[in-house]
C-alpha cells in the first residue's frame, strides 16, 4: 500500500496523520510544539517514525508550515513561530528521516485538502484562505497546487485592503513591515482590535453580542465582512476561482455565508457573479490532510 504522511506544524500543536492509497485517514497523532529548533526536528521526527512503525511501512513525507521555503537558500521565511525562520528545515527533515520531504505553507495544505474531498471537491480551481490568528491563501487548479516561481502565490494576507476608505487609510502597521494589510483588518486579531481596541485580540464573542443588541460588536462585524468582500473580489478579478473555501478560526461565523455573496459582486469587475463561498469541510484537520497531499499535486 502506498502510504501520504502528512504533518502540521502548528504554532501550539504539531500533528501527523496518515492516508491510505484511497484517501482514508488510518492515524492521527499529536504533541505540543517546542520552541526550540533542534526540539521540533526531534518532535517531527518522532510523530512520523512512530507513526510508521504501527503501520509497519514508509510513506511519502510532506510538511505544513506557517511560513515558506525560500526556494534559492532553501530556508524558512515569514514563519510567526520565529525559531523556524532562517533555517533548513526541509534538508534537516530530510537528512533526520532518510527521504525527500516536500514542505508548503499552511495555507496551501488547507487548498489542498479542501479541493481535494472537501468543500472545493469537483471544481477546477479552489482559493482558500485562513482567517485565524493571520491570513493566507492558497490556490489549487486542476489538483495541483499553484505556488509560483517565487513560492509566495496566494499569499493574500499581505496585500493592502482593496478600496480603502479615508477612515480606514493608511492603515495599521503590520507585522511585515507595510501598512494596511490584508492581516491587520481580517485576522481573527484584527476584528477584535477593531471592535474593542488596540489591545484586544480575541474576537470569538463578537457574533454572540451582536446577537444580543451589542451595537459595537455588530458594526465590527459589518465593516469586517465588507471588507473581506473587498479582498475577495480582488481575487476574483484577477484568479476568477470556480470556488472560495473559508478556513480557520473566523470561518465558522455563519453570517459570513448569507452577506459575502451579496457584498462581493459590488467590487468585480463583471456583471455576473455566481462564485460559492464555502466552509473549510475539515476544519482544523484540513491542515495535516492537505500536508499529506503535497506529493498529489504539489511542486
Amino acid at each position: 500500500m502506498d502510504w501520504r504522511i502528512g504533518v502540521d506544524l502548528g504554532g501550539t500543536k504539531i500533528e501527523v496523520a496518515a492516508l491510505d492509497s484511497s484517501g482514508t485517514v488510518r492515524l492521527r497523532r499529536r504533541v505540543a510544539t517546542p520552541r526550540d529548533y533542534a526540539a521540533g526536528i526531534a518532535a517531527i521526527a518522532g510523530l512520523v517514525e512512530g507513526a510508521e512503525a504501527e503501520l509497519g511501512a514508509r510513506g511519502s513525507l510532506g510538511i505544513g508550515i506557517p511560513g515558506s521555503e525560500n526556494p534559492e537558500t532553501r530556508l524558512i521565511r515569514g514563519a510567526n513561530s520565529t525559531w523556524l525562520n532562517g533555517r533548513p528545515l526541509g534538508a534537516d527533515l530530510a537528512a533526520r528521516l532518510d527521504r525527500p520531504v516536500r514542505l508548503s505553507n499552511d495555507a496551501n495544505c488547507l487548498a489542498m485538502s479542501e479541493a481535494a474531498d472537501g468543500a472545493g471537491a469537483g471544481f477546477g480551481s479552489v482559493f482558500a484562505v485562513i482567517l485565524g490568528t493571520g491570513c493566507g491563501g492558497g490556490l489549487v487548479v486542476n489538483g495541483r497546487l499553484v505556488e509560483g516561481r517565487n513560492r509566495v502565490a496566494g499569499e493574500w494576507g499581505h496585500n493592502p485592503l482593496p478600496w480603502m476608505t479615508a477612515a480606514e487609510h493608511p492603515g495599521p502597521r503590520c507585522w511585515c513591515g507595510q501598512r494596511g494589510c490584508l492581516e491587520t483588518f481580517l485576522s481573527g486579531p484584527g476584528l477584535a482590535a477593531d471592535a474593542d481596541g488596540p489591545g484586544a485580540r480575541d474576537a470569538s464573542a463578537l457574533p454572540a453580542r451582536a446577537a444580543a443588541g451589542d451595537a459595537t460588536a455588530r458594526g465590527a462585524l459589518d465593516r469586517h465582512a465588507d471588507r473581506l468582500a473587498r479582498a475577495l473580489a480582488a481575487i476574483v478579478n484577477i484568479v476568477d476561482p470556480e470556488v472560495i473555501v473559508l478556513g480557520g478560526g473566523l470561518s465558522n461565523m455563519v453570517h459570513l455565508y448569507t452577506v459575502l455573496p451579496g457584498l462581493i459582486p459590488r467590487h468585480v469587475f463583471s456583471d455576473a457573479f455566481s462564485t460559492p463561498v464555502r466552509q473549510a469541510m475539515h476544519g482544523d484537520s484540513s491542515g495535516v490532510l492537505g500536508a499529506a497531499r503535497l506529493w498529489d499535486g504539489g511542486g
